[in-house]
């Protein structure tokens, strides 16, 4: 069995595979399902935004039933589900609605500037290592 203690190693691909895409609207069609589709997310750092993105596509995203606290002004202002901070403390305060830190913090990754050009200097050894067919497709996909 595959859930067998110790067993990580499976002998076979797996059994089903979707041959079609989650569609939201599928059987849903109703006013909600179209007001949720409808959301712009706004006010929020990239993760966050992704993460309220993937839960508005996978039917996950559930409406506020009625406004929240914000953690900034403590005044009930907060209409938006799945974030802490009203829109007015978010854009004035320039932080994520959602994780409550700096956009700019959030927004960054997580590499130095010389970890950065040790991997770009390891991207380019890669590039000439390949063949002229494989290293002429790259450049055209980074065009």
């Amino acid at each position: 069995m595959s859930s067998e203690k110790g067993n990580a190693k499976r002998s076979r691909p797996q059994k089903y595979k979707n041959l079609h895409g989650f569609k939201n609207t599928l059987h849903d069609t109703s006013r909600r399902t179209k007001q949720i589709n409808s959301i712009e997310v706004k006010d929020c750092c990239a993760r966050c935004t992704e993460i309220i993105e993937w839960k508005i596509k996978y039917k996950k995203y559930k409406l506020l039933a009625a406004p929240r606290k914000c953690v900034r002004c403590e005044e009930k202002t907060v209409k938006q589900a799945y974030t802490v901070a009203c829109n007015s403390c978010a854009e004035k305060l320039k932080i994520c609605a959602k994780c409550n830190q700096e956009k700019d913090k959030v927004a960054q990754s997580g590499l130095s500037a010389a970890e950065e050009a040790s991997q770009a200097a390891q991207m380019e050894q890669e590039l000439k290592a390949l063949p002229e067919r494989k290293r002429r497709k790259c450049e055209d996909d980074s065009s």
